[in-house]
């Protein structure tokens, strides 16, 4: 069974009443803070349904997979009830790994509660099928990515357990201090607990409590760019330079996202539709979406002239002369990824 996270506490209240854990149960996220609490909450319950012997088993490139089978499969001298944690962190099993899943899904231990750590899966693992064997024989929670658009309303939520509000405008500076970083967001709201009592807070106390612990990453700034959002373009590259990532990296992200909005821009172009040249390119969930809105404001002869502009941007990084480009490969990015925006 597929579920979203949001429906856990509805698969822990089951648990509850018919004292027993799902055998098999699969978390899948890149969302580090929101995965771990999922787990917390399934080992809690776990414990107080008399599930007290708890084993873990990190699977990295040289893991024995037959340790599944015999920690799944073997007798407890001290619990009736056990936790087997498998973490995956790859998502990548192999041949050997995938093969061991399928065999737990066919045979899934009723007193053993297995765990499954994974990171958030392309769609094209989630289709394998040892993914698909896991997913009918036990309970698959979906934890999705908290989107710079959503962050506030999260935020509101969090302060919303410890019985605390906020006004939007302080919301959206939380969301700003700490974008892209959920652990810190966690933090600064449990501050906030710490600081002040229960009750409506106000953006000036917000602003004396929360520091400035934005992270930023390129795949923030490619999804920026081709959604449109021109400051937070702006805001990003600025992050991105004042953090120290380095300029390569940014040059190849771009132009990366630049090629893949040619060749689908050209599928489209030619008649074919833009679900298929979606899924040719491998562009897949709120990426796609945004492909799809971004081709309605941009043509090729304007993509390619963009692309045609990253390889003086790459001279400049390499400390070459570029007669057509400013002086600072940094400016020359953000005019770049602004122009695509726009």
């Amino acid at each position: 069974m597929q579920t979203r996270v949001d429906a856990l506490s509805g698969v822990l209240a089951r648990a509850e009443r018919e004292r027993r854990m799902p055998p098999l149960v699969v978390v899948s996220s890149d969302e580090a803070l929101l995965a771990l609490e999922a787990h917390d909450a399934l080992r809690q319950s776990a414990r107080a349904l008399g599930y007290t012997e708890r084993e873990v088993l990190n699977a990295d490139a040289r893991f024995d997979w037959s340790k599944v089978t015999q920690a799944t499969l073997a007798l407890s001298l001290f619990a009736e009830r056990r936790i087997v944690e498998v973490r995956l962190p790859s998502g990548k099993p192999g041949v050997a790994g995938a093969t061991a899943l399928e065999a737990l899904a066919e045979s899934v231990p009723a007193d053993t509660l297995t765990l499954i750590a994974l990171p958030k899966l392309d769609r094209r693992t989630r289709e394998a099928r040892w993914a698909s064997a896991l997913a009918r024989a036990g309970t698959w929670l979906d934890i999705e990515t908290i989107e710079r658009a959503r962050l506030p309303q999260w935020i509101g939520e969090r302060l919303a357990r410890q019985r605390q509000s906020v006004p939007p405008d302080a919301l959206e500076f939380i969301a700003d201090r700490v974008e892209g970083n959920l652990f810190a967001a966690h933090q600064e709201i449990a501050k906030l607990a710490l600081l002040y009592p229960a009750g409506s807070l106000s953006l000036d106390q917000v602003r004396d409590a929360v520091l400035n612990v934005a992270r930023y990453d390129v795949s923030q700034l490619q999804a920026a760019m081709v959604g449109g959002d021109r400051k937070r373009v702006a805001k990003t590259m600025a992050g991105l330079r004042d953090e120290g990532e380095a300029l390569p990296l940014i040059i190849w992200a771009i132009a990366e996202e630049l090629r893949a909005l040619i060749r689908v821009k050209a599928l489209v172009t030619s008649g074919r539709p833009f679900a298929a040249a979606a899924r040719e390119n491998r562009i897949w969930g709120p990426r796609e979406r945004l492909f799809e809105r971004a081709l309605g404001r941009l043509d090729l002869d304007r993509l390619e002239h963009t692309v045609a502009r990253i390889a003086d941007i790459d001279r400049l990084a390499k400390g070459l002369r570029a007669p057509k480009a400013d002086s600072d490969p940094w400016l020359e990015l953000t005019d770049i990824a602004l122009d695509v925006a726009t």
